[in-house]
């Protein structure tokens, strides 16, 4: 490891603690309801507030709890998140969405909550439909749901991006063997023994999207997905940037785990194992001194039992 690089994962590691230590200052003992509606955000106070009026207090009969990961910045988002009524975390500086979204995979898991929905904070996702996204997790069909644009209403006019989606699809459906139809949506409904299982194996910053669908898949985990709406992006204001240029420069690791290929997943027919046993094993922390340093924030464990993939 260079003295660059070291730099820049001391910086990072410096403003996890921070934002760890001040949230564990306003949430002591925290614990999360059933469902956490997980929400990374930078520089989104025009849109957070909305989004968050949108979440629904229970899905599938569920209390549903609203995470913010605020991702640095320098507007309101934080404070508008609070004052609407979401648990926030906040960085002090840029690290990226792929690092918001691990911090807050790891907060779902430690704070005891059985589902997790990521959705993005600038209005694309409809949070009315975390029902239709918790579905398959409640009828133990799929342990990860993947929303699908494709198969239900894209509203948006930007034909390059529809192009995108396409052919990002066919690659990572080379890639894992998989036939889903929407692979770089963010709107996604996760069991915590996903989480617990596959948060300390990811590392990129930029392509977190794909790397936590290729590890899923690789570990063996049930995966398809639903029709949702995708909506177009705010007017008036291009879509921001989700990564840290700093944070990117250094990159740990490929996507796909090992550098092999992944096996493969059907999204209407999941062809996933359930751990032995059959009922999925509570996810489990592994403790921490409480300092807020992430080799002291509990960290994500395996559930018992993670799935192997049949061959």
């Amino acid at each position: 490891m260079d003295r660059e690089q070291r730099r820049v994962e001391g910086l990072e590691k410096f403003a996890i603690e921070e934002a760890m230590r001040d949230f564990t200052s306003r949430y002591p003992a925290v614990k999360l309801s059933p469902v956490v509606a997980l929400i990374c955000a930078y520089e989104e106070a025009d849109n957070i507030g909305d989004v968050l009026k949108a979440v629904p207090a229970e899905a599938s009969g569920l209390p549903v709890t609203a995470l913010v990961v605020v991702d640095g910045g320098e507007d309101a988002t934080a404070k508008i998140a609070a004052e609407s009524g979401a648990m926030t975390c906040v960085f002090p500086t840029n690290l990226g969405h792929g690092v918001a979204l691990q911090v807050g995979y790891r907060i779902c898991v430690d704070g005891g909550a059985r589902y997790v929905v990521t959705l993005d904070a600038d209005g694309q996702n409809d949070p009315g439909e975390l029902p239709v996204m918790l579905g398959p997790l409640l009828d133990d069909t799929a342990d990860f749901v993947v929303a699908s644009r494709r198969l239900g209403v894209d509203e948006t006019s930007d034909q390059v991006r529809r192009t995108g989606v396409v052919v990002f699809a066919w690659l990572m459906n080379r890639l894992t063997g998989s036939t889903l139809t929407d692979t770089s949506n963010g709107y996604r409904a996760l069991r915590t023994e996903v989480l617990a299982d596959v948060v300390d194996r990811l590392r990129q910053r930029q392509y977190q999207t794909a790397e936590l669908l290729i590890t899923a898949i690789s570990r063996g985990w049930r995966v398809t997905e639903r029709p949702t709406v995708w909506r177009p992006a705010p007017r008036g204001r291009p879509r921001r940037a989700r990564t840290s240029s700093s944070a990117c420069a250094t990159r740990r690791s490929s996507c796909a785990p090992g550098g092999g290929s992944a096996p493969s997943a059907s999204p209407t027919a999941p062809r996933r194992h359930r751990p032995p046993g059959g009922a999925p094993a509570a996810p489990r922390s592994a403790g921490g001194s409480g300092s807020g340093a992430p080799g002291d924030l509990p960290r994500a464990v395996p559930a018992r039992g993670a799935p192997r993939s049949t061959r």
